[in-house]
């Protein structure tokens, strides 16, 4: 009977130990990579809103490491990066008509794509696939931050009817420009 009580506990106690990862999982105030936002508010007050998770450098190789050069990248961590516009704007130059989207990348080191993806409510990966997007765009600026940045952050400029959105992270800022229609 004690054999019997002593297995229970056992047993019951390693099941608590693997259910604890999935529960930090589950709280995101306590992920590796938080949750964070930004928010471009136009002129005329309407906004442009970002969510995504926030990964951080912990001593690895970034860009060409991590993340590799010439693969879509989830742009963030965890669940799918969301980009949500309450206009009709240009980014990059191209149409996106109000609505909500999800936000990927394929970097690479002298040129990064920024894909608009119509899929969302998704996990970051894998990548739905090409038939969800909705654009990509190539006219995208890459310059080297003075300081290496240890947390992954999105960040908009707001100029009139641009905002500029600035994705940072490691030694790299990519920036696209995104203009009331």
């Amino acid at each position: 009977m004690k054999r019997c009580v002593a297995i229970s506990a056992v047993l019951i106690l390693s099941l608590t130990v693997l259910a604890l990862p999935g529960r930090a999982q589950q709280d995101k105030s306590k992920r590796l990579s938080p949750p964070a936002n930004a928010q471009c508010k136009f002129a005329d007050g309407n906004t442009i809103k970002v969510a995504y998770s926030s990964p951080r450098m912990k001593g690895r190789k970034i860009y060409g490491g991590l993340v590799p050069w010439g693969e879509v990248w989830r742009v963030g961590a965890n669940e799918a990066t969301t980009f949500v516009t309450t206009k009709d704007v240009t980014f990059g130059g191209k149409d996106v008509p109000a609505g909500s989207y999800t936000l990927d990348a394929i970097p690479n080191p002298t040129k990064w794509t920024l894909i608009i993806s119509k899929k969302t409510g998704i996990w970051g990966i894998p990548y739905p696939g090409a038939q969800f997007d909705l654009l990509r765009t190539d006219d995208v600026q890459l310059a080297p931050l003075k300081t290496p940045l240890e947390e992954f952050t999105i960040s908009f400029q707001p100029a009139g009817k641009v905002c500029t959105m600035n994705l940072d992270w490691a030694t790299t800022r990519a920036s696209v420009k995104i203009a009331e229609k």
